[in-house]
């Protein structure tokens, strides 16, 4: 795989260019806040990693560009049975596989290819399972192993799925970034190798853009695959520049050194909104950020003391501070946007006295000393954890509690909460799929509670568990909307976590980019984008 070298003195266009001829070339650089753990999103759960594979990949269905749709993706059309236990996906002829290295494609994709890459998941057996470390966490913690009663070859072009349950949010699963389809000829060619592990390094897929290459912290680049199934795209190369940090970003895009840039410093949105060079779209998040108490650890075993905690921090002082106008302090696992949002519950007030009282009765008079992680990137639902980590610091000192911060490099950082190592921890959530199981059940769920599943604070209470699994068991939505909203009313009396905010999200464009589209889901898109 080429390398790419970047000269310290050299700016980034010119640092990026091309064998193709500068001027006639369309190339879009976005600066992407992070580096991606690997290429293959099976494995991942962080939008860092997924956006690194969107350009790849196709799904069976996938949502609508810049909304909550499902539409065909792979699969060109499917039906559902009346029990609802069984869908049948037609896949569309013709779709053609990238080419990398010395893999030549010799067929177009096919029904082999769905079933290799749903059961590399779903089987332990399976050759490539444990590939990569086989941390399948999305597809564990929607309990996709206990749901699918088989994965079936009807002919090339047909698959049938059968479900051991009704699942309402079935397909809008399917169209989330964990279910990528990928190459089963690739696979077996890597595997005759003997270097397996290239399948989520190096990618291969049916997507808008080709993998080139990728140089480690630094830039990633692609390039418009001429037979995509969709269409040749407009761009000719799309480059990610990794700028993790979001001034650099800002200046980058100033100087023309990249074309679009998320996450902006929350203080810099009013200028940029009056730079005539720059176009600010913005919509509000389907996100939350958070604090996991991890209820396996002393003293956050008891809900006394995390009810104590919680009413120990100014929400509206850090949401203040931090969001500024980005953001709203959050109450509940859900967003406001979101449907079967409980408004009727009230949060923790932020009342010291209250919290030392708490304390007292949970055997800690005194306080106690805790960890506190904080992340070191940034994301939509969380602009600057450092600086909420010290003032939540500052405000668990004046009831006795010493908070020791913690930092990881970010891949590291996400794998240690997994695995349940902290007692406080941050992190956060955006949505995937427009369906509240996808923030209850995903991230509280009791099968997500396992060690490195997503429910960071490893919490499984009966009775939520019970509610949210009858939810994906029933496609009434009002019916779903009560049992999600009694759901809420658990989780806040229990206070798994100390809910901070939740953001608006804001993208910075060149002003001649055209036809981006901001994602509900707060991932990057760039299918269909063009530069005037």
């Amino acid at each position: 795989m080429k390398r790419i070298l970047l000269g310290a003195g050299l700016g980034m266009a010119a640092a990026l260019a091309l064998s193709a001829p500068a001027q006639a070339a369309k190339t879009l650089v976005y600066c992407s806040e992070g580096s991606p753990e690997n290429f293959n999103p099976m494995l991942n759960t962080t939008g860092t990693s997924f956006d690194v594979a969107l350009p790849v990949y196709n799904n069976l269905v996938q949502f609508e560009h810049g909304g909550t749709k499902v539409v065909p993706g792979l699969a060109e059309s499917w039906t559902i049975s009346d029990d609802g236990l069984v869908y049948t996906f037609k896949l569309r002829a013709g779709a053609k596989w990238h080419s990398v290295g010395d893999f030549k494609p010799t067929r177009d994709a096919n029904a082999d290819d769905v079933i290799f890459s749903f059961e590399r998941q779903w089987k332990t057996d399976h050759p490539f399972h444990k590939v990569s470390g086989g941390a399948y966490d999305y597809f564990n913690d929607m309990a996709m192993p206990k749901l699918l009663k088989s994965i079936e070859k009807v002919d090339d072009l047909t698959v049938r799925f059968t479900l051991n349950a009704v699942e309402a949010p079935f397909l809008a699963n399917l169209a989330m970034p964990f279910a990528p389809i990928m190459s089963a000829e690739y696979a077996a060619m890597l595997q005759k190798k003997g270097t397996p592990e290239k399948l989520d390094q190096v990618p291969v897929g049916t997507g808008p853009f080709q993998f080139v290459a990728y140089q480690k912290d630094a830039v990633i680049r692609y390039k418009a695959f001429e037979q995509f199934w969709g269409g040749r795209q407009p761009l000719d190369n799309l480059v990610f520049a990794i700028t993790p940090d979001a001034a650099v970003r800002l200046a980058k895009l100033k100087a023309g050194e990249c074309q679009v840039m998320p996450y902006p410093n929350p203080a810099d949105i009013d200028a940029m909104k009056k730079d005539g060079s720059i176009v600010v779209q913005e919509q509000e998040g389907l996100n939350v950020g958070y604090v996991s108490f991890n209820v396996t650890k002393k003293p956050f075993d008891d809900v006394r003391v995390r009810r104590a905690v919680s009413m120990a921090m100014d929400k509206k002082a850090m949401v203040a501070a931090v969001y500024q106008a980005a953001g709203v302090p959050a109450k509940n696992p859900i967003p406001p946007t979101m449907w079967s949002y409980n408004t009727a519950i009230e949060d923790y007030p932020y009342d010291v006295e209250r919290a030392k009282k708490l304390l007292a009765d949970a055997g800690y008079p005194n306080g106690f000393e805790t960890d506190l992680w904080a992340m070191p990137v940034q994301r939509p639902y969380n602009p600057n954890a450092k600086r909420i980590a010290e003032m939540m610091q500052a405000d668990l000192a004046k009831v006795g509690i010493k908070a020791k911060i913690v930092q990881y490099e970010w891949g590291e950082y996400r794998k240690r909460m997994q695995q349940g190592e902290h007692q406080m921890g941050m992190l956060g959530w955006t949505g995937d799929n427009g369906d509240p199981d996808n923030f209850l059940y995903t991230l509280l769920g009791c099968e997500a509670a396992r060690q490195g599943g997503n429910n960071l604070s490893k919490w499984c209470n009966k009775e939520f568990d019970d509610l949210v699994v009858q939810a994906k068991r029933t496609t009434d939505i009002a019916a779903r909307t009560k049992l999600y909203e009694q759901s809420q009313v658990i989780f806040k009396e229990e206070a798994p976590w100390y809910t901070i905010a939740h953001s608006v999200v804001y993208m910075g464009l060149a002003k001649n980019v055209v036809g981006y589209k901001m994602d509900p889901f707060g991932i990057h898109r760039f299918e269909g984008v063009d530069l005037k």
